[in-house]
């Protein structure tokens, strides 16, 4: 849930960074957010989930 949570704020503020920056338009972060609702009702959702949640904890166990 963590995770969940954390990356869902870390791509709000990418999205808010590129709306002030003019790389992205508000009706392209709309489609994307409508994108990621529909992607996550469907058969590949949790697979998604599974493949970020494999990510992060590769990345959490990195040493520096």
């Amino acid at each position: 849930m963590a995770i969940s949570i954390s990356l869902v704020l870390l791509l709000l503020m990418l999205a808010v960074l590129f709306l002030r920056n003019g790389g992205l338009k508000p009706s392209h972060a709309i489609v994307c957010a409508m994108l990621g609702f529909f992607l996550a009702g469907t058969s590949m959702g949790p697979t998604i989930q599974e493949g970020l949640t494999a990510t992060a904890n590769v990345v959490s166990s990195l040493q520096p």
